[in-house]
């Protein structure tokens, strides 16, 4: 196992765990439960996602192109029904 991803917060390391696993990619989002710690422990470097040696080069590769991926221009609805716009 080796350590390829520090994610900001949990919700991006549950959400990057959850779209490795869609491609196949056994992945461990480490540190947790240790973010309740905070303020004993140091804020950054906790969180950490993890998987087999042998998928770290496809891993890293998946994170790279999710985090560079940008939406298609003309998906956006006209009017978001609901929202006060400002």
């Amino acid at each position: 196992m080796q350590k390829i991803y520090e994610p900001e917060n949990l919700m991006e390391g549950e959400l990057l765990q959850a779209m490795l696993a869609s491609e196949g990619v056994e992945a461990h989002l480490t540190g947790r439960h240790l973010l309740g710690g905070i303020g004993e422990l140091p804020v950054f470097g906790l969180l950490g996602i993890s998987v087999d040696n042998d998928q770290a080069e496809r891993a890293r590769a998946l994170i790279t192109a999710y985090n560079g991926a940008s939406p298609f221009s003309g998906d956006e609805p006209d009017v978001f029904p609901d929202v006060l716009v400002c």
